[in-house]
C-alpha cells in the first residue's frame, strides 16, 4: 500500500501541516507511524483531507468543520469511512451525501429531493377547509422540514405558522432557531432556542444549540454554561463534550479539555 508523509500531503493539497495534524489529534484520521514515528497517510486519508480543505476554501470555519466531522463520525456505521461521503458547502450549510440521502452533519437532519414549486404552492392561499379538517401545527412543521432543502424563507414561514397554532412546539422553535442561526440572525435564533428549552426542559438539544450560538458569538462563558447544561441533561451527549473540550482548550483549561475529549471519544467509540 502506498503511504504519504505529512509533507507530501501538505504539498498535494496545499494544506498547512499544522492543519493536517489537528485532524489527527481530533481523532478523525488514524495514520500509521513510520520510522522515527512519522505520520503515514493512506489514499483514503488524502481524500478525506481534500474534503476538509474544500470546506475551508468555502469559508467554513475550521472549528465548525471539526464539530461537523465529529457529528458525522458519530452518525456513521462503524465500518464506514468518512472519505466515502461527499461533503460540501451549500451556501451557509454543510451537506453530507452518501449516494442515497443528503443530511446536515451538525444536526443530523435529512434533506429531501422534490419539486420545490409544487411544495411552495401549498403555502399559497387556498379555499377554506371544513372545520372538521383543519391544518395542524404538525402539518406546517412537516412541510417546513421539506422546504428547508430549497426555500429557507418559505421554511421559516411554515415554522411560524406551526407556532401560531402550537406556540410551545419545541421542535419548531429549535429548527426555526437553527435557520436564523445559519443566516446570522443570532438574536432571533437565541430567542427560539430558549423557547425550545423552556418547552422541552428535559431535551439537551436546545442547550447544545445555544452553546454553539454563544460560541459563534464569541461569548465563551455563556457557551460553557449551555454545554454544561446539555451534558447535565444527557451525560452521553458526545458532541457537547467535544465542543466543551474545544472551548476549554481555547480558554487554557487544558486538563478539563482533555477530560471532555476523552469522554467524547469514549462515547463515539461505543456508539
Amino acid at each position: 500500500m502506498k503511504f504519504f508523509t505529512t509533507g507530501e500531503v501538505a504539498k498535494i493539497l496545499n494544506l498547512p501541516g499544522r492543519r493536517i495534524r489537528s485532524f489527527v489529534r481530533a481523532g478523525f484520521l488514524t495514520p500509521t507511524r513510520g520510522k522515527k514515528k512519522s505520520l503515514q497517510f493512506t489514499f483514503q486519508d488524502v481524500l478525506f483531507l481534500k474534503t476538509a480543505k474544500g470546506l475551508l476554501d468555502s469559508r467554513v470555519p475550521s472549528k465548525n468543520i471539526i464539530r461537523m466531522l465529529a457529528s458525522l463520525k458519530r452518525q456513521l456505521p462503524g465500518d464506514q469511512h468518512l472519505s466515502r461521503l461527499k461533503i460540501y458547502a451549500d451556501g451557509r450549510r454543510v451537506i453530507a451525501w452518501d449516494g442515497k440521502a443528503r443530511w446536515q452533519p451538525d444536526s443530523g437532519q435529512f434533506l429531501f429531493n422534490f419539486d420545490a414549486r409544487a411544495v411552495v404552492q401549498k403555502l399559497q392561499p387556498a379555499p377554506a377547509k371544513p372545520a372538521s379538517d383543519p391544518l395542524t401545527a404538525q402539518h406546517w412543521f412537516d412541510l417546513a422540514v421539506e422546504l428547508e432543502a430549497t426555500s429557507l424563507k418559505e421554511a421559516q414561514r411554515a415554522y411560524h405558522l406551526a407556532l401560531e397554532i402550537e406556540s410551545d412546539m419545541a421542535d419548531a422553535h429549535l429548527n426555526l432557531g437553527r435557520l436564523y442561526h445559519d443566516s446570522g440572525e443570532l438574536e432571533k435564533a437565541e430567542a427560539h432556542y430558549r423557547a425550545a428549552a423552556e418547552s422541552a426542559p428535559a431535551d439537551p438539544a436546545p442547550r447544545f444549540n445555544l452553546g454553539v450560538l454563544f460560541d459563534d458569538a464569541k461569548r465563551p462563558q455563556a457557551a460553557s454554561r449551555a454545554y454544561r447544561e446539555a451534558i447535565e441533561l444527557d451525560p452521553a451527549f458526545a458532541d457537547a463534550h467535544y465542543n466543551l473540550g474545544l472551548l476549554c482548550d481555547s480558554l487554557g483549561n487544558k486538563a478539563e479539555a482533555l477530560a471532555h475529549f476523552r469522554s467524547a471519544r469514549k462515547i463515539y467509540l461505543n456508539k
